[in-house]
Formats: structure tokens, sequence, C-alpha cells
């Protein structure tokens, strides 16, 4: 609305009820962080893109307990989150889109695609397992300490943008098997950090080595 245009009294007394509903949820506290989760462009490895990560593994696995590992990137990650109270709000800054849940069977093969993909870009939000990178190429990935099998079937969680090829990512154009859902990732953050509560945790994320660069 134009500020030199007189406001509508009858339009402004509709939605201010609703106005009022959405900054109630908004500012809603769902849990606590204990500290502050920064983003990075350059690091392989930042603490708000593990917790991301994490969080969508295990929301992955309530869909389908035998999801094996999440992947996101960097980009779809829109904020850093702030030690202390975490809100409805902080949600909706760190993960704005519509995007919805996916999950995927792919082969080994392409999940060394995926991988490749993950160290051209100089590492991305995982879940589930490890990558050693030197010079952008990926030295080492393990799952449960094992290499992967590139005649094997992977069960990941990621959402529909990046299924979809979004973000330039390979390897996950051609899955095995794919399973849309109408959970929003959003929601399903919600619910991750409201669980976490129940269960008397706070966000304690920590960088755990699961991407490192090799000098």
């Amino acid at each position: 609305m134009n500020s030199d245009l007189p406001e509508d009294t009858a339009i402004v007394n509709y939605y201010s009820p609703f106005k009022k509903t959405m900054e109630g949820e908004m500012n809603r506290q769902i849990g606590i962080s204990e500290k502050f989760l920064n983003k990075s462009r350059s690091e392989p490895e930042f603490l708000i893109g593990n917790f991301f990560a994490d969080a969508l593994l295990e929301i992955g696995k309530k869909i389908d307990p035998a999801v094996e590992i999440s992947f996101s990137t960097k980009g779809g990650i829109r904020s850093e989150l702030k030690q202390g109270a975490v809100t409805v709000g902080s949600m909706f800054e760190l993960m704005p889109f519509e995007n919805t849940i996916t999950l995927l069977d792919i082969s080994g093969s392409d999940l060394l695609v995926l991988a490749d993909f993950i160290a051209n870009t100089g590492g991305q939000p995982i879940g589930g397992f490890t990558m050693k990178i030197k010079d952008n190429q990926v030295i080492t990935i393990r799952l449960n300490g094992k290499a992967i099998d590139p005649a094997k079937s992977y069960k990941l969680v990621t959402y529909d943008y990046l299924a979809n090829g979004g973000d330039n990512v390979k390897g996950l154009s051609t899955p095995l098997k794919r399973i849309n859902t109408s959970i929003l990732v959003r929601e399903g953050l919600i619910n991750y950090v409201e669980q976490l509560t129940k269960e008397n945790k706070k966000i304690n994320t920590q960088l755990d080595g699961r991407i490192s660069i090799i000098q």
C-alpha cells in the first residue's frame, strides 16, 4: 500500500485480526539454540548447513526409516540461526520457499556423480555420510564406514527443487525410484525443533568433519 494514499479503514479492520494471528505464530518459540549457527559460502562444512542436513535426514527417516543420507545446497539455506530462542519465524527465514520433501532411491554410481558435484562446488550440506576433498576432487566417500558400491542403491532425502535439477545439481535426475511428498521442508524443520524441545534438548549442532578438505 502506498503511504501517500489514505488507508481503507474497513480493509484494515478486516485484516487486522489475521495479521495479529500471523505475527503471534511467527513469534511462537519452538526451541532454543545453544550457539549461533553460521552460514558460509567458502567453507565445505558450516553449522547451519549441518543443522539443516541433520534435520532433513530425520524428516526423511520419519517417512521411511530406510533413508540413509540427506543432501541440500548452500544456496537453499537462506539465513543463519541466532543463539537463544528459536521461533517459527526463524524457520521461515531459513527456508522461505514452498519446497517439499522428496525421497529418492539412487544408484551408487549416481551417488558418486553427486559426490563429484559436491566436491566441485567446494562442499554442500550433507547428512549420513562423509567425504574428503582435495583440489575439488573426491578423495574418499564413506557411508557407515564403507565405500560406495556403484551397483547398490541408496535412499536419499532432499527436496523437490534439487531433485528437479535446481542449482545445477548432478546425480539426481535419473533415480531408481522417487517419492514426492506434500510435506513442506519448513514444516518439517519446525516439527524437528519442536521434537527436540519435547525431549528437553536444545539445538547443539557441531562441526564434525563430515566434509573436509585435504590440503
